[in-house]
Parts: structure tokens; C-alpha cells; sequence
């Protein structure tokens, strides 16, 4: 039987369309950089490679962040080290610098002498894409030297570059889909959006939640038209900043809206889906939403900031998709197999477990609360032995093993119980509890409280739980609670705290 080998993803000749009459790509005689908007990998998104020259290189000085105040990192954008870090604009390129939303891609440029530099981010620069090259064992000189202007260099992107870029583009794509059905059917404008980090789903934000059956809708009109096929395009022309947007509506969708005002750069691009949108925008984007099925979360979470409200949407499509659905069928038989059980009687046999331990948590409650009393029981009539002797005060230390999950509420009602109990004896006390895990490692907490008739005596014991034996805590009146952190020993610190509570 043949291997079937799958040809490589080739962009149309009519997705890129200049539409004005005297722009012009620059040669690369002319020492002038391709502006952002006709870029190679805007002109074809799935060009991985492109011999080109250097432009400029120098030397990258990291942006001064004032004092006290955090600078707001790009989604997705890899840090860069703490190593010398080059800027480098080519003639034109095939890595896309982040704008319209969109993430910066990762890459690698081979220089003239065979070598490999990675390609940490790229980013627009008012018109000009620049790269921002990490340097090989802090050998800046050298670097400097094989990026001189006018060296013949190539600039592509690995397999996992080109897979990040494709994701990018998958789920840009399938936003402007998104965001032209819910302003054409439901009247929603897009309020911004986010290309998280993969796998998890991208949102939009709209200005309310919305119900099942309108996010159903959406997905269901949204998928026709990509069993459609639309195809997808870009048409460019000079930038004229003079000239006023004129939106226009498409569909019942007002679109055109015009440009970023952080957009420096000399061409105006814009993006069309046939028939559905059409949209200023610098992102890379796939030649036809054919096989970018898109599938809605259910659901919407609402945002609140100050006296406004608005809803994030969150959706998925093409490599993002697929790896979720892996993901979501991995889970479902893994959880099948524990439940012992087919997957369509999954939701049932999880609400049976979910029933049967709360039944067991209420059991343990039961059951707690009634050794507690018992508990109590004994330390009031061991109370009672020598009540009455002159200047008689009950001290007890209990140290217990528990690995329960509530220790301190088994504590606290066994001192509830115990003051009830003491209420009318007029015998004054001093109790403290100390309760470990059976398992003890330097990452241990033990749970300790102090409980007394004298709130100046529980202070006390509590003041030197802090400052002698490093027990995090407080309390107010007659109680005091609180956490040692480490190994805790009853031949060394439980000797400490019964000293402690016999000369008090």
C-alpha cells in the first residue's frame, strides 16, 4: 500500500492584492526595509523562509521602567534573557512582528557563515519589523560583524514556529468571524480580545453574557459558513493619514472603523472574509476559513470594572480545537476507567460518588463531634481531681495525631464542649492543644491552640509560641490559635510547652 504524502499549504496568488495604483514592494537595492502591511509573511502566511539582507543592527538596550511601576507583557511573547540581545531590521521577512492582536512569532536567521541565530521576538517599530536576535555565548563582537547592513542573510521559521504561527493565524482568523456574526446577528460589538497562550481557548469580550441558545446560534452560523468555504484576502494601499475613516456596513456590520492610533507604519491593510467581514488589520491570517470549524464554550463570565459590566466569550478552532477535543476524550475514558464504567454513564456514576462522600463527610462530622465531647468529658473530671486545693489551676497539654482535614475545628469543639462543661465549676484552666500530621517533613504544619479562664494567661503562652518556637498565630480573649511550620517534636517542643504552661 502507497504513503500518501501531503503537499505543503500554498497561498492563492489572489490572497494578497495591492489595490492602489503606485504603491510599490521595495527591491532590496534600494537598502529600504518592506513596511509592516506587505511584509512576506503577510503577503504569504505560509512562506517559511525568505533569503533577504540586513537593513540595520544594534545593539538592544532594554526599555527604563519607572519606579514602582509594571510594564504590561505582549500575550505569548517570550522573555528575553538576561544576554546581550541584538535588533536587527531586514529588507523583508518571514517572522511576524506582534500587532492587530496577534502574538509575535519565534524564529531563526542563518547567516552568511552557516551559522544559526535565534530569533527571540519581533516587534513593529513605527513602519519597520525589528528582530530581536539572541547572542551565541555573549560573543557581541562577532554577532555585530555577520549582521553588518547589506549581508545576504535568511530569515525562517523552525517547525515549532511554524505551528505556533499556524495556531496564531487559525484562531485570528476564526476571531474576525466571530466578531462579525455576533455584531450582524445579535447586535454585539467586540470590545476587545485576546490570542492566549495555547491550549488554552482564546475570548472575546462583549458588553453582556449571553445565553445558550445565542452562543449556539453563533457557532451554528459560523460553521456554515466555514462548510462554505469563504475564502479570505487582503487588499493594501498607501496610508493616507489625512483621509477620514468612512465605516461602512457589510451584513448589518459596521466595519472599516479605521486604523490604531499607535499605527505608524506606511500602509493601510485591510482583511476580508468574502461576503462576511471586512477589517483594518496586521495580523497573518489563512487564505479561507475552510476547515477552521469554530466551537463556542457555553458559557460567558462577566467582568466588572467600576460601573461597567461586560462578558468574555471564549472559543476555539483548528490545532487548538483538535488538542482540546484530544484532551477532553483522554479525560473522559481516563475518569470511565476509575468509575469503572462506560462514557455515556460517566455524569451519573460522578454524581453518585459526589453523594456518597458527602454522606461519609457528614458521618465524620457526626463522629468527630461526638469524640470531642467524649474528649472534653474526661479533661473536665480530670479537672475536678484537685479542685479543692487553694490556687488550684487545670493545666493540661493534648497533643493528638491527626490527619483529618479539618484539625482545627476538631480542636475548637473540643474546647467548645469543654468551657460549656466548665461553665459552672469556678475551676479556673489552661489548656493547649497540639495536633500533627502522622507523616511529619520540614513542610509540616502543626495546628495549636490555648484556651483559658484567664485571658491574660492565654496571651501569655500565646506570646511565646511566636517569639520562641516561631508559631504564626493570634487570638482575642480567651483563645488563641496558630501554625508551627517544621517537624514538630514532643521530646523537644512539647517538653518546651508544658514547661512553659506550668510556670505561668
Amino acid at each position: 500500500m502507497g504513503t500518501v504524502v501531503r503537499s505543503p499549504p500554498s497561498t492563492p496568488a489572489e490572497y494578497f492584492r495591492i489595490v492602489s495604483p503606485t504603491l510599490r514592494i521595495p527591491s532590496p537595492g534600494t537598502g529600504i526595509s518592506v513596511p509592516l502591511g506587505i511584509l512576506a509573511c503577510q503577503r504569504d502566511p505560509f512562506l517559511k523562509k525568505i533569503e533577504t539582507i540586513v537593513i540595520a543592527c544594534t545593539v538592544s538596550q532594554p526599555p527604563s521602567t519607572p519606579a514602582g511601576k509594571k510594564t504590561k507583557k505582549a500575550v505569548s511573547a517570550p522573555t528575553l534573557p538576561n544576554e546581550p540581545i541584538l535588533e536587527v531590521i531586514l529588507h523583508d521577512t518571514v517572522i511576524f512582528p506582534e500587532g492587530g492582536g496577534q502574538p509575535t512569532d519565534t524564529g531563526v536567521i542563518t547567516t552568511s557563515d552557516g551559522k544559526t541565530w535565534s530569533v527571540l521576538q519581533a516587534k513593529r517599530n513605527g513602519g519597520h519589523a525589528v528582530h530581536y536576535v539572541m547572542v551565541k555565548e555573549g560573543d557581541l563582537e562577532s554577532a555585530l560583524s555577520v549582521f553588518t547592513p547589506g549581508s545576504t542573510v535568511t530569515a525562517a521559521l523552525g517547525q515549532d514556529d511554524y505551528d505556533r504561527r499556524y495556531d496564531h493565524m487559525s484562531m485570528h482568523t476564526s476571531q474576525h468571524l466571530l466578531s462579525a456574526l455576533l455584531e450582524t446577528r445579535l447586535n454585539l460589538p467586540t470590545l476587545s480580545w485576546s490570542l492566549t497562550n495555547a491550549p488554552s481557548p482564546c475570548y472575546i469580550e462583549v458588553p453582556r453574557g449571553m445565553t445558550v441558545e445565542e452562543i449556539r446560534l453563533i457557532q451554528s452560523e459560523a460553521n456554515r459558513l466555514v462548510f462554505e468555504g469563504r475564502q479570505v484576502h487582503t487588499e493594501v494601499e498607501e496610508l493616507d493619514r489625512d483621509k477620514k475613516a468612512t465605516p461602512v456596513v457589510i451584513g448589518g456590520r459596521s466595519v472599516g472603523k479605521g486604523l490604531p492610533s499607535d499605527y505608524t507604519g506606511g500602509v493601510n491593510r485591510v482583511v476580508v472574509i468574502d461576503g462576511v467581514d471586512r477589517n483594518p488589520c496586521c495580523g497573518t491570517h489563512l487564505p479561507t476559513i475552510h476547515n477552521l470549524q469554530l466551537f463556542l464554550l457555553p458559557h460567558t463570565d462577566t467582568m466588572s470594572r467600576s460601573n461597567t459590566t461586560s462578558a468574555r466569550l471564549y472559543f476555539l478552532s483548528g490545532p487548538r480545537l483538535i488538542n482540546y477535543l484530544t484532551s477532553a476524550h483522554d479525560l473522559l475514558t481516563s475518569t470511565a476507567s476509575i468509575l469503572s464504567c462506560g462514557a455515556p454513564l460517566v455524569p451519573e456514576r460522578v454524581s453518585q460518588v459526589v453523594d456518597e462522600r458527602k454522606k461519609s463527610e457528614k458521618r465524620v462530622t457526626d463522629l468527630e463531634l461526638e469524640l470531642a465531647k467524649r474528649i472534653s468529658t474526661e479533661l473536665s473530671s480530670e479537672a475536678t481531681v484537685g479542685s479543692g486545693n487553694d490556687g488550684y489551676i487545670f493545666r493540661k497539654h493534648l497533643h493528638r495525631t491527626d490527619d483529618g482535614g479539618n484539625v482545627l475545628g476538631f480542636l475548637s469543639a473540643i474546647s467548645v464542649a469543654f468551657s460549656e462543661q466548665m461553665a459552672h465549676s469556678q475551676i479556673p484552666y489552661l489548656l493547649l492543644f497540639t495536633s500533627t500530621p502522622s507523616a511529619q517533613i520540614t513542610g509540616s504544619t502543626t495546628v495549636v491552640m490555648v484556651v483559658g479562664s484567664d485571658d491574660k494567661e492565654v496571651k501569655t503562652i500565646g506570646e511565646y509560641l511566636k517569639s520562641q518556637l516561631g508559631v504564626k498565630g493570634g487570638g482575642k480573649g480567651l483563645k488563641w490559635s496558630g501554625k508551627y511550620t517544621g517537624v514538630w517534636k514532643e521530646k523537644n517542643e512539647g517538653e518546651r510547652v508544658n514547661h512553659v504552661l506550668k510556670n505561668v
